[in-house]
C-alpha cells in the first residue's frame, strides 16, 4: 500500500504514529454548496424557518463536527483545535436555476498532524443541517462540491485548491 499512510506493510489499517513530528502552527479551509429552491433560499435568508434560525444552527453544527471528528473518523487523531470558524455565503442563481448556500470552515490547532478532516466535517455537518431544517419544503436539495481549499503547516507545507471550474 504504497503512498497511504494509514495502511501497514501488511496492508492492514492503523492510526499514523505521529509521535516523531513536530507541533507546528495547522491550519485548513474546506468548502462546498447546497443547491436549493428559490423558495427555500427565501427562507433561509429570512432567518425565521420553522426550526430557527437555519445559518445559526448549520454554523454550530458545523463547529462542533469539527470537534467530534475524530469519533466520527475512525483514523484519525483527536486534536485540540484552537480555532473552529464556519461562515455561509448566499448565491442567488438565475431564475430558472439552482440558487446556493455556499460554507467555508476554517481550522486550526498547534500539533502533531493536520486538520484537513476536521475542516471538511464541518462543512459537511453544517450543509447537512442545512437539508435537514429546510427538507419540509425542499427535498430535491444537493449537497456539491466539498472540498479541501487550503491546508498549511507541517511537513508536506502549504496546498492550495485550482478554482473550481
Amino acid at each position: 500500500m504504497q503512498g497511504l499512510t494509514h495502511f501497514d506493510n501488511q496492508g492492514q489499517a492503523h492510526m499514523v504514529d505521529v509521535a516523531a513530528k513536530a507541533s507546528t502552527h495547522r491550519k485548513a479551509i474546506a468548502g462546498g454548496r447546497i443547491d436549493m429552491q428559490a423558495a427555500t433560499l427565501a427562507i433561509v435568508q429570512s432567518g425565521n424557518a420553522k426550526k430557527g434560525d437555519v445559518l445559526g444552527i448549520a454554523r454550530i453544527a458545523g463547529i462542533q463536527a469539527a470537534k467530534k471528528t475524530s469519533d466520527l473518523i475512525p483514523l484519525c487523531h483527536p486534536l485540540a483545535l484552537t480555532r473552529v470558524a464556519v461562515d455561509f455565503d448566499i448565491v442567488p442563481g438565475p431564475p430558472t436555476g439552482p440558487h446556493s448556500v455556499l460554507c467555508t470552515a476554517t481550522v486550526e490547532t498547534v500539533g502533531q498532524t493536520g486538520v484537513e478532516m476536521e475542516a471538511l466535517t464541518a462543512v459537511q455537518v453544517a450543509l447537512l443541517t442545512v437539508y435537514d431544517m429546510c427538507k419540509a419544503v425542499d427535498r430535491g436539495m444537493t449537497i456539491n462540491e466539498v472540498r479541501v481549499l487550503e491546508k498549511h503547516g507541517g511537513k508536506s507545507g502549504s496546498f492550495k485548491a485550482a478554482p473550481a471550474s
